[in-house]
């Protein structure tokens, strides 16, 4: 049987966002919906502001207690939060696919397995 060489490009992929970077991200969405300071959702949070500024940056990877509390301060779950988080990462790496299934079936590599 004859093997069928690749005739599409592949595409690079971009690197990743990583959970902590999304995870700041996410978190800075709820705090300004709510128009709120860095403060003031520290305060609640039981953190200083600096620190959820570093987290909101993606510069630190917090604890699961401190996400927790951090979800609590913004009045959602930590499940919630991690579901978006997660839906975020899917949506971003959804945008830099592999080439399609179907260009495998493409008349020039059909002929080259002939």
């Amino acid at each position: 049987m004859a093997e069928v060489a690749r005739v599409y490009p592949l595409k690079r992929r971009k690197p990743e966002s990583l959970w902590r970077e999304v995870l700041g991200s996410r978190l800075r969405a709820l705090r300004t919906e709510r128009n709120e300071t860095l403060a003031q959702t520290a305060e609640r949070a039981g953190i200083s502001p600096q620190y959820l500024s570093e987290i909101e940056r993606g510069r630190k990877e917090p604890s699961s207690e401190m996400i927790a509390a951090l979800a609590g301060a913004l009045d959602t779950t930590l499940a919630d939060l991690a579901t978006a988080v997660t839906r975020d990462l899917r949506g971003a790496s959804a945008t830099v696919a592999d080439p399609a299934p179907q260009a495998l079936f493409s008349p020039v590599v059909l002929s080259l397995a002939a």
